[in-house]
Parts: structure tokens; sequence; C-alpha cells
């Protein structure tokens, strides 16, 4: 906690260097961005919120490194925390009130704490969020409470970077630190956001997104036993083995899509279903391929290829993280370009299939492909249909690949990340 004018002080005279550090890494443009956003989240604060005793937060984003929608169906992912987050200045209130103003907006979203109900008119929206989230602390049997919150945010929505996800850690965070003493685990805040994002959103999402901002660093999630994920975090820099990593958002319209994301994994589950199981994750290659005519004529061919898709993916994660711990980037990037093209051809998520010249994605995934001529790796990067891609990239050519993806998508399209070890936190 601090006080305002403290606060200031500190800014004034540079000495958040080492809290910064901490947070992005070394990483020094974001340390020099840190400085900036704050002082401007302070002056904006200063005109919501009267209080001098503040808390302040950051929530990263997160990247999927491998592992295209298998969380849903209890398989294995490879995300990690990234650098782009959502910095927060957060006061408490008496009045049972949670405001969260972003980007320094004059409409806040305002939710009353003493009224939690799910409203399915708040799908979709920041509101239902941070009702759902302070719903599943409340229903875990810890303490809710009001805040003020300035927030500012680099983890855009529609980025592909799980901006929803960050959001519900920060808000459990929040909530954490001011009235629980700290009590509840990264993970429970994980799956406190998942709740919210699946109940009061209407969004079917699994949890990679929610453990890849909640933990921090790159780390392999074996979802088996979903109430008890294995998490084991992964040493990799991949700038050191001569790649950056990029995203490119391909600017498409997420809006209307959810029905597509949610058909994923009802085709998966269906298929899991004709053999007695609830998902992908307990049965075999060799199943789905001896009953594929009799699955094909109950359920049809796609759930086929999405489920061949899943157990294919799951598998390949698996030999991904294998290939880091062994600090072998030429079986990563040969791997990673299989998931891409697997999720192309087979889970069929690179395009909407609503729209025939709103194809983003698999125009990102075709010029970087003719860009990078073998030398790198590409993929559908999260849910997919719209949104963005992710690439390798050989360092020497980051300048080169940018000014070529922001001609075609816009600027500020494609963007290079970098991992962040640590998790959503109380700063």
């Amino acid at each position: 906690m601090y006080n305002i004018a403290q606060l200031k002080e500190l800014l004034q005279d540079k000495k958040m260097d080492e809290k910064f550090s901490s947070i992005y890494g070394g990483d020094e443009k974001s340390i020099s961005e840190a400085y900036g956003r704050l002082s401007d989240t302070i002056k904006h604060f200063e005109n919501i919120d009267k209080s001098q005793e503040v808390y302040l937060f950051s929530a990263s984003g997160r990247t999927e490194l491998s592992g295209n929608h298998t969380d849903h169906n209890n398989g294995c992912v490879l995300t990690a925390s990234i650098n782009l987050d959502k910095l927060a200045l957060v006061a408490k209130r008496n009045d049972n009130k949670i405001v969260v103003y972003t980007d320094y907006s004059n409409n806040p979203d305002v939710i009353d704490v003493n009224n939690l109900e799910l409203d399915k008119d708040e799908y979709g929206k920041s509101n239902a969020l941070i009702r759902g989230v302070c719903a599943g602390i409340k229903n875990k049997g810890y303490n809710i409470g009001g805040c003020t919150v300035s927030l500012n945010n680099k983890v855009l929505m529609g980025s592909g970077l799980s901006s929803s996800a960050s959001f519900e850690s920060l808000i459990g965070e929040i909530q954490n630190a001011l009235y629980n003493d700290n009590k509840i685990s990264p993970v429970e805040i994980a799956k406190i956001g998942q709740y919210a994002e699946n109940v009061y959103f209407g969004k079917p999402c699994g949890l990679m997104d929610q453990m890849g901002c909640s933990v921090g660093g790159i780390m392999s999630i074996d979802f088996k036993d979903n109430d008890n994920p294995i998490i084991e975090k992964v040493e990799y820099d991949f700038e050191k083995a001569g790649y950056a990593l990029m995203i490119v958002d391909a600017k498409g319209d997420h809006s209307g899509l959810t029905n597509e994301y949610a058909a994923i994994r009802e085709e998966m589950n269906a298929i899991a279903n004709y053999f007695g199981k609830k998902v992908c994750r307990d049965i075999t290659k060799e199943q789905l391929l001896e009953n594929a005519s009799k699955l094909r004529a109950e359920i049809g061919d796609r759930a086929v290829m999405r489920a061949y898709h899943f157990l294919e993916e799951n598998e390949r994660v698996i030999n991904q993280i294998n290939a880091l711990k062994n600090n072998d980037i030429n079986t990563y990037l040969k791997l990673m370009n299989e998931s891409g093209l697997s999720s192309f051809m087979y889970l069929q998520n690179c395009f909407s299939i609503t729209s025939s010249k709103s194809m983003g994605v698999a125009l990102g995934i075709c010029l970087t492909k003719d860009f990078l001529r073998g030398e790198g790796a590409c993929r559908v990067h999260g849910g997919g249909f719209a949104g963005t891609i992710q690439a390798l990239v050989p360092i020497s050519r980051v300048d080169e690949y940018k000014k070529f993806m922001d001609s075609i998508f816009g600027d500020g399209s494609a963007v290079k990340i970098r991992v962040r070890q640590s998790p959503v936190c109380e700063i």
C-alpha cells in the first residue's frame, strides 16, 4: 500500500526501477513505459477518488505457445505470461461498490457486491466479469468488498492475448489483497476467473487463459484432473535462441463468434460421449480411427477431424515442452508449424464459415509462411476464427516482418512480446 504523495515522489525520483524490473523482467521499454503509465493513472485517480491510501497492481496478458483448444477437453497446454499488462491503481470503498475506470474513461463499470445475481443481459460485458469474479470468490467462502480502480490497459480487447482473463485475474487479485490477506491461491484465482467467463460472461472457455495470467512465466499445464491441474515451470529464452516471439492482430471482429467457439467444445465432447466418456482426453486415436465411419454418420465429419486434432495436439504439446527443456529450437519450430497446420486443416478455426471476405487469420498465416520461407514458424493464436496469429521470427528480420504485416493489417498490428515471470500481483 502507498500514500499518493509517497508514490508521486517515488516516480519523480525514478525509484520504482527495482519493483518494475521484478514485474517486467528487466525489459527496459516496459519499465520506461510503466513510469509514464503510472503517472497518468495517478492524475486520473485523483480526479475520481479522494483516497490517499492506494494499492498498485499489475496483471499480465498471456500467450498460447501450444495446445490449441485442448484445455477444455482436459488436455495439455504450454502457455506464458507476457510483458503487456493491465496496470491499476486501487483504493478501498465503504459503499460495497466496485467502480472500474479503464483508460481514463468517464463511464466506469459499476457493480454492487451485494447483488451478484446472474444477469444474461450482461453477457459479453465487463460488468459480467466483475460480478462473476465476486460471485466466485464468495462461493468459495472468501470475503468481497468495494473499491475504486483506475486501470491502464496494454492488453487490448480482441488481441488474442486474453484481455478478459487478465481482467478477471486482476479483479480477483485486488479482492485477494484488499479483503482476504492474500489467502486465495493463483490457481484458485484462475478457476474463479474461468467461472466468471463461463457463467456470467457467457463464453465457454477452458482454463488455460486464466492460468497463463495468474501463475506467471512459461508453464506447462496438464488438465487431466481439471480440479487439480499439474503445473510445471519451463525455463526458456526464445531470443537467446535467435527468435523473437511476435503477435499479429489481423483485426477481425469477434462479435457473433461465440457459437463457433462453443461448437468446437460441443463436437469434441460429442465424440467422447459416443465412447461413454466426457472428454476427448479419455479416448485414443485408435478408437477414433476404428470408429470413423460410424462417427461421421452419427456426429459428422468435422467433429471427427476436431477430435483427431485434439489427440494429435495433446501429444504435440508434450513434445514441444521436451524440445524446450532440451534446448532444441529446431524441433520446437517444426512442431509449432505442425500445430498451425492441424488447427487450419482439422480443427478449422482459422476463419469463420459465416464470411468469405473476412479471413484475416488465414491470410496472416499465408503471408507469414511466404515471408519466413521455412526460417521460423507460425500458427493461429488462441480461440481463432478472428483475432491473431503467433510467429517466431528470426531476430534479424523482426523490423522487416513488422513493416510487412503492418502494411497489410494496419500500423501496430505486429507486436514483439516477451515472456514475463511475474504473475498477476500487487506491486
